[in-house]
């Protein structure tokens, strides 16, 4: 009798969600339903950020273009607002295809820049995002060799071997690939002698602030050293202050990237001034 009690009560509060749950799964719905409509308008961009050299801060070693999508407002959305919530279906997909197409658009019509674009782990294999990408390599002989794919540490370790074997054999067709988020899940260790990454891009949390917490100064030293003995060019993220750019450029990072040094931008449709986003 008890027992059946106890079944009977767990089924009971099984039934009745949360205040919490039920909000997070209302959000994540809008959150959904506004990716879908923005995706129907073709209201996706990308916005670039430059990476500086931290020697010569004035000379830009790369863009990350980042996706943005505009919502029914006009308002544009960073990636940050949704892409938890559309990471792991279809939807995750079809956004990493669009930003690789946009970002070879832009390397074909400027053979002067290089850029790096996000993608997940989970997109490798996706049919599409490989007809996007070989489409694009076609537009023009040098677009490989100026493309950096960035893959976050979590994406990566949810299939290393695959990501391992991916990267080798895009590497053969001169495009660079980067640790996005290095130091973040201090899973990805053990996996850096097979992975072969060109860049390491270290995560913020260890990087704000560094200029007066020992604790990230420690951190990022080790980050760096690990880094450098698989000969890896090293971006340290989220760079806010001149304190800060100034100890990791004395520390040996190679390149900086953070609000400090300029915020993403991208250009509205109807002409050439640029707007922060």
């Amino acid at each position: 009798m008890l027992s059946d009690l106890s079944t009977l009560g767990v089924e009971i509060a099984d039934s009745i969600s949360s205040p919490l749950s039920v909000a997070i799964e209302s959000r994540d719905r809008d959150t959904l339903k506004m990716v879908r409509d923005a995706l129907n308008r073709k209201q996706v961009m990308l916005a670039f950020q430059p990476i500086v050299q931290a020697r010569n801060p004035n000379q830009i070693a790369f863009y990350e273009g980042l996706i943005r999508i505009m919502d029914g407002n006009g308002r544009i959305i960073p990636a940050r607002d949704f892409i938890d919530v559309i990471e792991n279906n279809e939807m995750g997909r079809i956004i990493d295809c669009l930003a690789l197409e946009l970002g070879l658009n832009t390397l074909a019509n400027d053979a002067g820049l290089r850029l790096s674009i996000n993608m997940s782990a989970r997109s490798i294999g996706y049919q599409r995002w490989m007809q996007t990408l070989n489409h694009g390599l076609a537009l023009e002989p040098t677009i490989g060799e100026r493309l950096i794919l960035e893959i976050t540490e979590s994406s990566a370790m949810l299939m290393p071997e695959l990501v391992t074997s991916f990267m080798a054999d895009l590497q053969k067709k001169g495009i660079a690939f980067a640790l996005d988020d290095f130091g973040a899940g201090y899973t990805a260790f053990r996996y850096l002698k097979d992975f072969y990454f060109d860049v390491i891009k270290i995560d913020g949390q260890f990087v704000r602030g560094i200029s007066k917490e020992a604790d990230n100064q420690v951190l990022t030293r080790a980050l760096m050293s690990i880094a450098q003995h698989f000969d890896m060019f090293t971006v340290a993220e989220a760079v806010e202050n001149v304190e800060d750019a100034i100890f990791l450029t004395e520390m040996g990072i190679d390149c900086l990237q953070g609000y400090y040094f300029g915020a993403p931008f991208v250009k509205r449709p109807s002409g050439p001034e640029l707007k922060r986003a």
